[in-house]
């Protein structure tokens, strides 16, 4: 197949589609529709932008009946998401009244909207909330969508995911969609799918137009090579990640005080607010967005030229779905990994899981050590204790650490909230909270 047409389905479908700028399908569409329109349960990996919206949006359309109450639930892990899922089945379908329901923003108006709802896009913790508030009636959905399932389940859903499903009606679709199929993904399937049909495509990220590199520097230098490298680089949209709140904070801060335009995403920011950047990003208002792992996942953001990981992830997996936001659609693209010596193991464990990945250990540059500003809280005392000091050759066989990075103002700054391992300070729990994985770091740091 390779037209719309090919699916069997209606004029005015395809008309719609073709409306939206789409022409021939993707290959996970492709492998996917002709499933999902015969009504089978279906498990669909594959990467961020390849399509899923609009497989599991015909779903929608051909299940989904006006004036009948809520038929369809999409299940997704941000609110940044639940959006953009929202958006596009919008505009796919014109005629079903579609709700996006989230939490960090008032829950009447949900409330209200939720009265004539017929498809609801939902964060698992917000939903909950409606569920026990009896808010919401899903007695009869018919289609149910795990959107970027492996994430949700990697921000500790489970429980909720598998208290939603059990109080979905037996007899309905499942569909199950994520970058990547976890072994906790498929124990999930055979409790709750029917003879599901997998379905993979390749990723999007083609290694041949992907470069990755790596510079192994002391933590004082991390800054000032980030600034560097950004001002010597000739690119497009730039998205430079951060393990933590505090470090993208600092990390945008610094960035603006050196004039560059910059601004940051993560967990901490009202939903407004994170709204507002994204927008501002993908209309190229802004050069460079510094953001935590939740821009790093399901998200449709194009254009980005270069990758920054000024701290390395811990997950592996993590890593994949960071390069992933470039050198997408036959375009050329660039993934810079800036180490010191806390990020070793990190980045060990990458090369390890993913020895098919080629890495270039690049020579520091020349540079020249950059004064910034930080706030009180960069200055708290380490929560957890310094690590001891591992040469860098005996990790990477590079050489010895250059001694000209010792003795900086910056080192005494810049990394101290490398040492939490929250996202964010600590703070009371709530179930809303849990969309961006809160409850997790909660009983994390009730664990310390």
């Amino acid at each position: 197949m390779n037209l719309f047409e090919d699916f069997g389905l209606d004029n005015q479908i395809v008309t719609t589609i073709k409306e939206l700028g789409y022409t021939t399908p993707t290959e996970i569409q492709e492998m996917s529709i002709p499933r999902i329109i015969e009504g089978k349960d279906v498990i669909g990996e594959s990467a961020t932008g390849s399509g899923k919206t609009l497989a599991f949006g015909l779903g929608m359309v051909k299940q989904v009946k006006p004036g009948q109450g809520l038929q369809a639930l999409i299940l997704t892990p941000t609110r940044e998401l639940t959006e953009q899922v929202t958006n596009s089945l919008k505009q796919l379908s014109r005629n079903l009244k579609i709700i996006p329901i989230y939490g960090g923003v008032s829950i009447e108006p949900q409330i209200h909207n939720l009265q004539r709802a017929e498809v609801v896009i939902a964060t698992p913790g917000r939903l909950l909330d409606h569920m026990e508030r009896r808010t919401i009636n899903i007695s009869k959905i018919k289609l149910l969508v795990l959107d970027e399932a492996d994430r949700m389940l990697d921000m500790g859903f489970i429980d909720d995911v598998e208290k939603i499903i059990r109080i979905c009606p037996k007899q309905r679709q499942t569909l199950f969609f994520s970058a990547t199929i976890s072994q906790k993904i498929k124990h999930l399937a055979d409790r709750y799918m029917i003879s599901p049909s997998n379905v993979s495509a390749a990723n999007q990220v083609d290694p041949e137009k992907l470069k990755q590199v790596y510079y192994n520097v002391h933590k004082s230098m991390k800054f000032s090579l980030l600034m560097h490298l950004l001002e010597q680089e000739k690119s497009g949209l730039v998205m430079v990640f951060c393990n933590s709140r505090n470090t993208t904070d600092f990390v945008v801060k610094n960035l603006k005080a050196n004039k560059i335009n910059a601004i940051a995403i993560h967990g901490g920011l009202s939903q407004n607010k994170r709204t507002n950047t994204m927008e501002l990003f993908n209309k190229g208002k802004v050069d460079v967005l510094v953001c935590t792992d939740v821009a790093a996942r399901g998200l449709h953001i194009s254009n980005v030229s270069h990758i920054y990981n000024y701290e390395i992830p811990k997950d592996a997996k993590d890593y994949i779905h960071r390069i992933g936001r470039t050198a997408r659609a036959g375009e050329k693209g660039k993934a810079v990994n800036i180490l010191c010596e806390y990020d070793y193991d990190n980045f060990s464990r990458i090369r390890r899981e993913y020895s098919e990945f080629s890495i270039e250990k690049v020579e520091n540059p020349s540079i020249k050590v950059l004064n910034f500003s930080v706030e009180t809280s960069y200055n708290r005392p380490a929560r957890f204790g310094r690590r001891p000091f591992r040469s860098e050759s005996s990790r990477f066989s590079n050489g010895p650490r250059t001694s000209r990075f010792s003795g900086s103002n910056e080192s005494r700054r810049s990394e101290s909230s490398r040492f939490s391992n929250s996202d964010g300070p600590r703070r009371s729990f709530n179930r809303s909270d849990r969309e961006e994985g809160t409850r997790k770091r909660y009983f994390s740091h009730r664990r310390t």
